[in-house]
């Protein structure tokens, strides 16, 4: 349903016949960590993440996972191998 309290013309799963039914009836504003994100919109009641009706929470564990203007770092470690056990198996894949 369209929202009728802080999003207004915009389209909400929170929002039913009887009002917001989000935990206490309303969106909370952006965190500063939300600044630069591209799920961030203006509305005449303040700026809210279009994803998230608390954003805060998402952030309160480390990186909101829906953030657009963070680059997220992925490690590759490399394996060890003990050379003992690669030469027996090269050594049976041979013959």
């Amino acid at each position: 349903m369209i929202c009728q309290t802080i999003k207004e013309g915009y389209d909400c799963i929170f929002m039913k016949k009887s009002g917001c039914s989000y935990n206490g009836g309303h969106c909370h504003p952006i965190v500063e960590k939300c600044e630069g994100c591209q799920r961030v919109m203006e509305f005449p009641t303040g700026r809210y993440c279009i994803s998230f009706t608390e954003p805060r929470l998402k952030w309160a564990k480390g990186i909101c996972p829906l953030a657009t203007h963070v680059e997220r770092e992925y490690r590759v470690t490399a394996r060890k191998i003990n050379p003992l056990k690669a030469s027996k198996r090269s050594m049976s894949n041979r013959g």
